[in-house]
């Protein structure tokens, strides 16, 4: 749980903590990637996909640096409250799936089951990386799970 809220005066805090929806009580990580799904929609949804890249790997790397200071300011490794990482993971699962609701939320659902889960690439980068690098890289691992699958069943299905 996050405790020092004096570390909200930095704008790292704010883009580590999700603009504030790591500080939810309850399922952090979903509260993050609830708020990245609704401002993919909003914002990026209909960008050219050259722009969504863009938008992703610059937010990675934000990602690793907010991460990192994060942990330096607060000793703990790989906190819940962090969910910039959910962001990035969930707008790589989103990349070029329709916008549909039927298509959100089930990127929304594979992503989750992934991060959560981690199994396979997911768990093995959990464990072979640290610091704000390994905060964000599992979920980079979820996100390019989940974009595979719901691209499988958009495409077999029509579904999404």
């Amino acid at each position: 749980m996050f405790t020092d809220y004096r570390l909200l005066k930095h704008p790292y805090a704010w883009i580590a903590l999700g603009f504030g929806s790591g500080l939810s009580k309850k399922a952090p990580g979903t509260m993050g990637s609830l708020l990245a799904l609704l401002l993919w929609w909003w914002l990026m949804a209909e960008q050219p996909v050259w722009l969504q890249l863009v938008v992703i790997a610059v937010g990675f790397e934000l990602g690793v640096h907010a991460s990192n200071w994060m942990i330096a300011k607060t000793g703990v490794h790989d906190p819940g409250y962090i969910v910039w990482d959910e962001f990035i993971g969930q707008w790589i699962a989103l990349l070029l799936l329709p916008k549909t609701l039927m298509a959100y939320v089930l990127a929304f659902i594979l992503f989750r089951l992934f991060d959560i889960v981690k199994r396979g690439p997911v768990g093995w980068a959990d464990k072979h990386f640290s610091g704000g690098f390994g905060v964000m890289i599992d979920d980079v691992s979820a996100g390019l799970m989940a974009l595979a699958a719901a691209q499988t069943v958009w495409y077999f299905t029509g579904l999404a």
